[in-house]
């Protein structure tokens, strides 16, 4: 045991991976899968503990419970699901420490996964999801509670802890483990369920959720564990990274320049423009003749876990210095709907988390990203040099130089070099994804999950219920109560806004590597979703409260409650929340959100304009407050994009938040963003750009997918044997003049018999 307990205690940093998964009102199930344990296990094991069984015996007691899994009764069945579920908790009754639990949890979960445990369960929740009787029930209820998600809840917390314990890597990884998780990976994501991936199934149960057909789902467990999926089968961004880097090899361009995420690493937080009460304090010191405190805009900050009681811009509802006047209409008052559109048109892990200042990688001084270019910003120049130099233009021709200055040249030398970085992601590849994914509806569930979890959404009597997992049968009789209940629905939505958020962005990620037209239509759905005003909605909102909010109870969080002596609850404890500073879970929801912002509007000038038009300006210079490097940079980046259409007034208001953009997001040469003088920037260019988007992508997948193919782009057979053995039907009169033709087109047209002896 204590070999054991060694050599898995430089995993405990894991255990953050399993409470999210469980809500504050299942904490007395615990007791009862470990009591359905035992209760079976005392007459197999005569005595001793599951810890002192050897493996064997171990294998043997998970081939008993395989077979009991089998049995008709659902009640018996469900029993057996909980004492299986206690193994991959970590059979935490027999255990003295969190580490311990983790320890156990791990073994367990590799032994029922070799013995087949998933798939049998995979068949189950088929089942469950498959269940009208349960389905219709549901809906028929005026209040949907925990027990109506019972069976559905065992089963995807067990499948949970299997896809997230074989997704962790650790040091100390037996071979055979190793082994299983390859094994495993590859088997989540071939289409064996159904002639489809695992993933697949999850978004079936999000979409039947919320089309209402099935309002007993528990979306959130739901989520969880199609994230986790995702993210095992696909990689994460060191995955990403990594196929960047083959892909180049592939085209022989040299190494990407940068890690992204080291560079923001390295990045300090920057001080946010001056409130309104720093500026009457400042004024107020200079009129008694004091040294007034000097604002700087750009001071060097450590990331979060800096941040003290004494911060200046604590209130979030104060204006800014620079805000214009017309800015305080954000312009996205009211629901968002996923569905209220005009026409309905056919879808991360989280970043590695943030390490202390002794591992940041060191940098030279000055911008901390290498600049890009564009193939459009080569053409633009040289088109403009031509009109000054030459007096004409050769359209989209990028190679001749003819009559240019050498200035010129040695500036598209530059340029060239330059656009090499990213001329991998300019020929797409072949998709190899399922196109399943690219439904429309996953994401307008996704959407609409998003918009029921959001904490500025209004409850609505036609929306969809996400709560059906956390509400318990008898609703709270105490204050006490009821405030531990409050604190479990927030907790429960800001996961689920987490796990949508993490989810939608690693998609995108890796449609736009796999297939830039996966990703082009990905984004276009869900930009006629309301995407983009759905998230500026997120964000109009207190921004600071949202990411210090306290709705976690360390106390009840698993294995904590299952090792630990559980204390009294207080009101006074319940209000004073964790020790943690900073909700790093909302952070992270925050940055995800921002990211997928970001790669909506990047480049879509028509999109950037919903910025505008939305006046997400001001709603983005309040989340600057949040002095956390990754996150400013997003939120600087949705800036930068849409200066030039804000006019110049607001760029003179703003200058600190120019001078913050030039510091911190890269640069592309060429770029106009400060100045709004970019040809790109007409408006009656907009609706045709994304029309064309829309025609380019049609075009695409009726050549590569549409059964009934356009002849212009059939392919054409050039090889002799098959063309000579194909049987070609003729009209009924080509025998009356078959010789005459043979006469006129073979025997008196002369062959040059000596061509084919030449060399090509």
């Amino acid at each position: 045991m204590n070999d054991r307990r060694r050599e898995f205690s430089n995993v405990d940093k894991c255990f953050p991976l399993y409470f999210e998964l469980y809500s504050y009102t299942e904490e007395p199930e615990f007791a009862l899968n470990r009591d359905y344990f035992e209760e079976d296990f005392r007459s197999h094991a005569r005595g001793r503990r599951w810890i002192e069984l050897t493996v064997e015996e171990q294998r043997a007691y998970v081939m008993r419970l395989l077979d009991a899994l089998e049995v008709t009764d659902r009640d018996k069945r469900l029993k057996v699901a909980r004492a299986i579920l206690y193994l991959a908790q970590g059979v935490f009754d027999e255990c003295d420490t969190e580490v311990d639990v983790l320890h156990w949890s791990r073994h367990n979960v590799f032994l029922l996964y070799d013995m087949g445990i998933f798939t049998a369960l995979l068949e189950l929740l088929s089942m469950e999801i498959d269940n009208s009787q349960a389905c219709s029930s549901a809906v028929r209820k005026p209040a949907i509670s925990l027990a109506d998600s019972t069976e559905l809840r065992v089963l995807l917390s067990i499948m949970y802890l299997i896809v997230e314990t074989i997704r962790v890597q650790t040091e100390d990884d037996r071979p055979e483990w190793i082994a299983a998780r390859e094994a495993f990976k590859s088997e989540l994501g071939s289409p064996l369920y159904n002639g489809e991936p695992f993933a697949m199934l999850l978004f079936t149960m999000v979409t039947k959720f919320c089309s209402m057909n099935a309002p007993h789902f528990p979306m959130k467990k739901v989520l969880l564990l199609l994230w986790k999926t995702i993210l095992f089968t696909l990689g994460g961004f060191e995955e990403l990274q990594e196929m960047k880097e083959r892909g180049r090899e592939r085209l022989n361009l040299p190494p990407l320049p940068e890690d992204s995420i080291k560079v923001v690493r390295a990045m300090r937080a920057a001080s946010p423009p001056a409130s309104a009460m720093e500026l009457i304090e400042q004024q107020q010191q200079q009129k008694r003749g004091r040294r007034s405190r000097r604002v700087l805009p750009l001071v060097k900050q450590d990331s979060l876990d800096t941040y003290n009681e004494r911060d200046p811009f604590k209130n979030d509802d104060a204006r800014d210095e620079e805000e214009d006047p017309e800015d305080a209409d954000s312009g996205i008052e009211g629901e968002v709907d996923p569905l209220d559109r005009d026409v309905i048109i056919q879808p991360p892990p989280p970043p590695p988390p943030l390490r202390p200042p002794t591992e940041r990688v060191n940098f030279p001084k000055g911008l901390p990203w290498a600049p890009k270019v564009r193939e459009k910003d080569i053409e633009h120049f040289l088109e403009t040099s031509r009109n000054k130099f030459i007096g004409f233009t050769l359209g989209n021709d990028t190679e001749t130089l003819v009559g240019l200055p050498r200035p010129i040249h040695e500036s598209v030398k530059t340029l060239k070099q330059v656009s090499g970085e990213i001329a991998v992601f300019k020929s797409p590849k072949c998709a190899n994804m399922s196109n399943l994914w690219l439904c429309a509806l996953c994401q307008i569930a996704l959407l609409k999950l998003l918009l029921a979890a959001a904490p500025t959404s209004k409850a609505k009597t036609d929306s969809i219920n996400i709560l059906a997992d956390v509400l318990p049968e008898e609703m709270p009789i105490t204050v006490l109560q009821s405030m531990k209940l409050g604190i479990d629905v927030n907790r429960h939505k800001e996961i689920i806004v987490k796990a949508i958020s993490a989810l939608l962005l690693l998609l995108l990620k890796h449609f736009k590597l796999n297939h830039i037209y996966q990703f082009e239509i990905v984004s276009q759905h869900l930009v006629f979703a309301n995407c983009i005003p759905l998230i500026l909605k997120f964000f109009n909102q207190n921004i600071m409260s949202y990411i210090s909010a306290k709705n976690s109870i360390c106390v009840l969080d698993f294995p904590h409650c299952v090792v630990h002596e559980m204390p009294e609850l207080t009101a006074e404890s319940l209000e004073g929340g964790d020790n943690n500073q900073f909700c790093w879970r909302n952070l992270f929801s925050c940055i995800n959100l921002l990211r997928i912002l970001n790669k909506l509007t990047k480049w879509k000038h028509s999109r950037t304009m919903m910025l505008v038009v939305f006046k997400s300006a001001p709603i983005l210079k309040r989340a600057l407050k949040v002095k956390q490097a990754m996150m400013q940079l997003y939120v600087l980046k949705l800036l930068k994009i849409q200066t030039k259409y804000l006019g110049r007034q607001w760029r003179k208001s703003n200058m600190k938040t120019m001078s913050a953009i030039y510091q911190k997001v890269r640069h592309r040469l060429n770029d106009d963003w400060a100045y709004g003088n970019d040809i790109d920037a007409r408006p009656w260019d907009f609706q045709a750009e994304e029309c064309a988007l829309r025609e380019s992508i049609e075009k695409f997948n009726s050549r590569r997918y549409d059964k009934n193919k356009n002849g212009d782009f059939t392919p054409v057979d050039n090889c002799l044997q098959s063309v000579l053995g194909q049987r070609v039907e003729l009209p009924e009169d080509f025998h009356y003049s078959y010789e005459m033709w043979l006469e006129r087109e073979v025997f008196s047209q002369p062959i040059q018999w000596e061509g084919l002896l030449q060399n090509p």
